[in-house]
């Protein structure tokens, strides 16, 4: 059974863990490198910050128990617009619906701010990813951001 939850300072070691395991399986998947999260790098005051952005959300999914994804949602300088970041499914969870689980667990968070769209960056080649997003109603909106394509879906009021 998959579940998500969302995560706060205290949940650092399994945030650290699904990050520190994306950017050694994925590194060409995210803008961060594994190097800068290593050695000085991997301190817990760090790790507690990133959780503890003002206005983010961080949500965990987890199949049968065990943590095979993760994901943020971060406030941006455009009103009614939220990014969504640091998207991981581990290999585990692949295919089995988390990265959906997790998509649904950011749009309702985004509802609940008031957003109206959730914009996300991918880089090109990365077609398991961009096959997960236009599934779940992403379009590519033509722009750059951080040198990756950038995908946005505005979001329905229902939920």
């Amino acid at each position: 059974m998959i579940e998500t939850r969302a995560l706060d300072e205290g949940d650092w070691k399994i945030w650290r863990e699904l990050r520190l395991a994306a950017l050694t399986e994925a590194p060409q998947a995210f803008c961060a490198r594994l190097a800068d999260w290593q050695g000085d790098g991997d301190r817990e005051e760090r790790w507690r910050s990133r959780l503890a952005v003002p206005g983010s959300y961080n949500v965990v999914a987890t199949l049968d128990g065990q943590p095979v994804g993760m994901a943020s949602g971060m406030p941006t300088d455009q009103d009614g617009v939220v990014e969504l970041i640091s998207m991981y499914v581990a290999p585990a969870g692949r295919g089995r619906g988390v990265g959906d689980h997790i998509l649904d667990a950011v749009e309702r968070w985004a509802r609940q701010t008031g957003a109206e769209t959730v914009r996300l960056a991918v880089k090109a080649g990365n077609e398991h990813a961009w096959a997960l997003y236009r599934r779940n109603g992403f379009h590519d909106t033509g722009d750059f951001l951080h040198g990756e394509n950038l995908l946005a879906k505005r979001l329905d009021r229902a939920d």
